[in-house]
């Protein structure tokens, strides 16, 4: 079959494929609604998963992302944030000829009273990556492209157990007011057809 003819093909076997998608019900991932007002994160300012959660918060529109703790609903805070590079195999040479990639995120969450609302949290993300010297650069490039991968994937799973909190709101009582001592209390009678014995 000639090349063109293939690509006419292609474009309705696309086509189609998206059709099916979203007849299927499927949908690209949302922003999480989270159960709190105001949030402050302990991320460093220049931290790429911070800058990428924080838009995924505001982007939600009920959340908003304060700079300070003070004022904030509740305190996402980092307790450590690492990332790692594992030899899996070696080649007949010695050499290494395949990573694995590690992207570990530990936080937890607390509100403006200083109570744990979740408990420390370790969320850790792999991906396997192939080595050749041959081609250092693209293995380069494709590392970038994993671990920024992981990084999207962990804001998804961090937002959705922000979403998952249970924030404890009590309502106000009423106050309960005791009779003072030597006051006059009024009497109980009982109803008229209820003979007293």
């Amino acid at each position: 079959m000639p090349t063109d003819s293939r690509n006419w093909l292609r474009w309705p076997l696309m086509l189609a494929m998206s059709a099916l998608l979203c007849a299927c019900g499927f949908h690209l991932r949302g922003s999480a609604n989270l159960p709190f007002s105001s949030l402050y994160m302990t991320f460093a300012p220049t931290s790429p998963l911070g800058i990428e959660l924080k838009r995924n918060i505001v982007a939600s529109g009920n959340t908003k992302v304060l700079p300070s703790a003070e004022g904030a609903e509740v305190t996402l805070a980092v307790l450590s944030e690492t990332r790692e590079k594992v030899i899996l195999t070696l080649n007949s040479s010695g050499r290494p000829s395949e990573y694995m990639l590690y992207y570990r995120l530990t936080f937890h969450v607390i509100d403006a009273q200083k109570k744990e609302l979740l408990a420390p949290t370790l969320i850790t993300l792999k991906r396997d990556i192939s080595y050749n010297s041959s081609q250092e650069l693209s293995k380069d490039a494709e590392e970038v492209l994993l671990y920024r991968d992981m990084q999207t994937d962990m804001v998804q799973q961090i937002l959705r157990r922000l979403a998952a909190i249970k924030t404890v709101q009590t309502a106000p009582q009423e106050p309960v007011t005791m009779p003072a001592a030597g006051a006059a209390t009024t009497p109980v009678t009982a109803p008229a057809d209820v003979p007293v014995k």
